[in-house]
């Protein structure tokens, strides 16, 4: 294979370039550890929700975003879209198969930080302070788990 070529899923034995610019499957990568993808897959991962249920389980995203990331995820296959024929028309999200699967190691990993937190363990911040290399201690506490905060960066 020539250098800066795509591998394609055949030569691959089934498997993408993940690393090359190109890569389908990078991209789905992307909108999974997306600012708000991630919240997406784990508001969804128990219930299928409403545009706007979604939206208010989600603090701190606005309509516009959640409208983004919502068209990425089913585009992608992760997550799946209903509308109600009704007036106003009803639209429920919830998770395909694939996004059940992509979802479950977030969720470990969710479970895992809340319950370190809950437990008192020591966040990265807290370890770098008590070794005089941090200058403010930042680590969020378990009530704001649920949510990023605004000022947080993409």
């Amino acid at each position: 294979m020539r250098e800066g070529a795509q591998l394609t899923q055949a030569e691959a034995g089934n498997r993408y370039e993940v690393f090359h610019t190109d890569c389908p499957a990078r991209d789905v990568v992307d909108h999974v550890t997306s600012r708000w993808g991630v919240w997406v897959l784990i508001s969804l991962r128990s219930t299928d929700l409403r545009f706007y249920e979604l939206r208010d389980s989600i603090q701190g995203i606005s309509e516009k975003m959640l409208a983004q990331t919502l068209r990425a995820l089913v585009q992608d296959d992760l997550v799946w879209r209903k509308v109600e024929p009704t007036t106003p028309p009803q639209v429920t999200y919830g998770l395909t198969e694939f996004g059940q699967e992509v979802g479950e190691p977030l969720t470990d990993l969710f479970d895992r930080i809340t319950q370190r937190l809950a437990d008192g363990g020591a966040s990265a911040t807290e370890r770098l302070s008590a070794t005089g290399q941090a200058k403010q201690l930042t680590a969020p506490g378990p009530q704001q788990l649920h949510h990023l905060d605004d000022e947080q960066g993409p």
